[in-house]
């Protein structure tokens, strides 16, 4: 597995990434929660260990601006903390199990393995819109069964607005949880991005009227998804040489 360690404690990372490479996985280790948001969003992961206790951004912050983002990979929380409400919030924020601190390690390689086999049947993995699909498992993208090329941040944006395709999401919400920015950054990054992918999704739209029929902006509020069903029907009205309307 391709697994993210998330310990401030660099004894405690080193040992961990040692030990889970000597399992044949491949390991990487951050020491704080800036840097492992940053490496979740610019890797395809299998495994995050995560510890609570962070420097910059805490565990649970980490959790918050992960949730719907991070595709197939499972989350293993760490956590010396003795209350259980920060265990419960991490299962509620997305994690896929809590280990206290002291543990064992052949007891949290016994988690990783079990967490592995639970991937083998994962949930929501391929999300479906009209004749897009995204595999969320294995970073792939098909508009009418060609592939499509996204970058890191492209297939995290697109993805957020496939799980939330049934409303419109605002600019403030894409920059909060895409780039876990604050809301009110003064950047037309969102804007930006959406251009991208308009191009490369309907490339024969964006270049002839510079619009696209998937992305809509919604005036004043942010974007959605247009359903195509609709719009394919009034194409061949118009083909029939039909009056349509706009």
């Amino acid at each position: 597995m391709r697994v993210l360690v998330v310990e401030d404690d660099r004894a405690l990372g080193l040992f961990l990434e040692r030990g889970l490479k000597l399992e044949g996985h491949e390991v990487a280790w951050v020491g704080d929660g800036d840097a492992a948001v940053d490496y979740v969003m610019e890797h395809r992961l299998d495994l995050m260990v995560l510890d609570l206790g962070l420097p910059k951004r805490d565990g649970l912050d980490v959790l918050q601006a992960l949730q719907g983002l991070h595709g197939g990979m499972a989350i293993l929380v760490l956590t010396g903390r003795v209350g259980i409400e920060d265990r419960i919030s991490s299962l509620n924020l997305g994690a896929d199990d809590c280990m206290m601190k002291p543990f064992s390690f052949h007891e949290l390689i016994a988690r990783c393995r079990a967490l592995e086999r639970r991937r083998a049947f994962p949930v929501d993995s391929v999300l479906r819109h009209d004749d897009l699909t995204m595999d969320r498992m294995h970073r792939k993208v098909q508009r009418g069964g060609e592939p499509v090329d996204l970058t890191v941040k492209e297939f995290a944006l697109l993805e957020y607005l496939l799980l939330h395709h049934d409303r419109c999401v605002s600019r403030k919400e894409l920059l909060a949880k895409v780039w876990s920015m604050a809301p009110e950054a003064g950047t037309n990054v969102v804007d930006v991005y959406v251009n991208y992918l308009r191009k490369k999704l309907e490339p024969k739209v964006a270049s002839l009227f510079g619009v696209s029929s998937l992305i809509e902006t919604v005036r004043g509020e942010g974007y959605r998804l247009r359903a195509m069903k609709n719009r394919q029907q009034r194409e061949k009205t118009d083909e029939r040489g039909l009056e349509i309307s706009a």
